[in-house]
């Protein structure tokens, strides 16, 4: 089979399309024909060298993955061939808190990921997909999609007319855009470009911030909120962001970290988490129960990921340098066969 690999780090030049053997099924396996991959920020991480230097090379990458089941091994009951599924990024959490060892069977490191033509996977570590999705659509759902859902549902106990404030137009932000909006809540959103935030006022943002031209934008959100702070910020920017996180919030409300674009360090005042409670949540992406849940209200609800590009298989390194740029609006999308 034709699969890419990370063979060194540090380049998108060090990402090579190579062949393997075509994998085979063990007992209580499935063969996945991947049809779709997306790409993420981790997987840039991942490419640099960044996110797990000590991960061995060489490396199939991308956590992202969607497809049909060709083949099953003996004992599998869950799926049958031809069934529409994606894999777990979390291929081992099934339900329940996140564990060291649930946390070690990450698809795309130290696991071979999504970027080839097939993947073995064991039967508990795939969901089925929407009907009403794309192979391409359905490949965003289990980083992106899981982590947003996990961040504003599984934690943060969304409910209609919460104030939710959204970081950047990225695939989690996007995702968390369309979940909250879902259930009836108020959505501001920060980016530094008109052009998105003009997007994002079309899925239904209430409120948006030119993060630019309104650098003390968590003033802003604490107005928009009607002056007792937002229930839930999604928090993707890391060190240079999170003190404003923590001056927009509600007393009481959640901080959800799931981003480090502006790097992972900084001096912090921790006594407004003292004094006002809030609650600063990290967010792993999350288990199978998260992505089954998540799934059906996006079949109830007839939603779809928002797709910025979709690259061919061969034009993967062009989908890494898309995401790298920053420009992209939602997910990058990669097909495969």
């Amino acid at each position: 089979m034709k699969a890419f690999e990370i063979q060194a780090w540090g380049s998108v030049e060090n990402l090579k399309l190579t062949s393997r053997p075509a994998p085979t099924p063990g007992p209580g396996q499935i063969l996945l024909r991947i049809r779709a991959a997306s790409i993420n920020f981790r997987d840039h991480l991942m490419l640099l060298g960044s996110y797990n230097p000590k991960q061995r090379l060489p490396l199939i990458p991308l956590g992202d993955g969607a497809g049909e089941v060709t083949e099953v091994g003996a004992g599998v009951t869950r799926f049958k061939p031809g069934d529409r599924v994606a894999g777990l990024f979390n291929q081992r959490w099934m339900g329940g808190p996140p564990t060291r060892e649930r946390l070690r069977t990450t698809l795309g490191g130290p696991l071979d990921g999504m970027l080839a033509e097939y993947a073995v996977l064991p039967e508990e570590g795939a969901v089925f997909i929407p009907e009403h999705l794309s192979f391409e659509e359905a490949a965003a759902l289990p980083i992106a999609g899981v982590t947003a859902w996990r961040a504003l549902v599984s934690y943060g106990s969304l409910k209609a007319g919460d104030i939710v404030l959204v970081q950047g137009t990225g695939g989690v932000s996007v995702f968390a855009l369309q979940f909250a909006k879902a259930h009836g809540a108020r959505v501001i959103v920060t980016s530094s470009s008109d052009e998105k935030l003009e997007r994002a006022r079309a899925l239904g943002a209430d409120h948006t911030i030119n993060y630019r031209t309104k650098p003390d934008w968590e003033r802003l959100a604490w107005d928009y909120s009607g002056g007792t702070g937002v229930d839930n910020v999604i928090e993707v920017g890391g060190a240079g962001t999170f003190e404003k996180s923590l001056k927009c919030v509600r007393s009481g409300g959640q901080v959800s970290v799931i981003g480090v674009l502006s790097g992972v360090a900084t001096n912090l005042n921790v006594l407004p988490v003292l004094m006002t409670s809030i609650r600063v949540q990290g967010i792993t992406v999350g288990s199978r129960d998260d992505f089954e849940a998540m799934n059906r209200a996006i079949s109830q609800g007839r939603l779809r990921p928002v797709l910025d590009k979709t690259y061919s298989f061969e034009e993967a390194r062009e989908a890494y340098k898309c995401l790298a740029s920053g420009q992209h609006f939602g997910k990058i999308a990669i097909r495969v066969n």
